[in-house]
């Protein structure tokens, strides 16, 4: 159900919309360094998902491995594919592609995604689903909605702490089963393969 993400982006996680409405973060998971919560969000079967880390490398180094739009996607949880179809100013807009299990019908989602620069030398990506930016693909039911963002927030000792938000809407018919496992899967295990290629860069 790597269809939420990235939503990916990865992946396209946010501040926005639904994922701006959940409330109530529960603790469901505190393994290697990352911490997941879940948390209910008004109208939506869906729980939105965040995961949290520390990771010791520098800004530079973080937002590098980001911008590599198709590299990014050996990162992000069951993600297939990923592209960047336009870069304008400090916006980005991302086509992914993930896999599902058997039977569930892979999704694909589009997301616009926008950086913001803080003043304490971190940054934000606020991600957003576009599902209309493209006709859809053949064999691809795509993600009706993609609210989220990475915050990152640099600390002492050179590290940064890394937040990831997402709450979608998958499209179609999933099951509950799926959903619920993707929502601990996708934020603890993304964020464990970036950091461990963040830490040895």
């Amino acid at each position: 159900m790597a269809l939420f993400t990235r939503l990916l982006v990865g992946g396209v996680a946010v501040l926005a919309v639904n994922a701006a409405h959940a409330q109530d973060w529960k603790l469901v998971k505190d393994e290697a360094g990352i911490k997941v919560y879940l948390s209910d969000v008004q109208g939506s079967e869906y729980k939105a998902y965040r995961g949290v880390t520390t990771v010791k490398a520098d800004m530079p180094t973080l937002l590098k491995l980001q911008d590599d739009s198709v590299g990014s996607c050996a990162w992000i949880y069951e993600c297939k594919m990923q592209k960047m179809l336009k870069h304008e100013g400090n916006k980005a807009w991302i086509y992914a592609q993930f896999n599902t299990p058997w039977p569930v019908t892979p999704r694909d989602s589009v997301m616009q995604v926008t950086t913001e620069q803080g003043a304490d030398g971190g940054a934000k990506r606020l991600m957003q689903g576009v599902p209309d930016y493209l006709p859809e693909e053949k064999g691809f039911v795509r993600v009706s909605q993609l609210d989220g963002s990475w915050v990152f927030t640099p600390k002492a000792a050179g590290e940064v702490e890394v937040v990831y938000e997402v709450h979608t809407e998958p499209g179609g018919s999933v099951p509950s089963w799926l959903a619920n496992k993707f929502v601990v899967d996708a934020p603890f295990n993304t964020l464990k393969s970036y950091r461990e290629l963040a830490e040895k860069k």
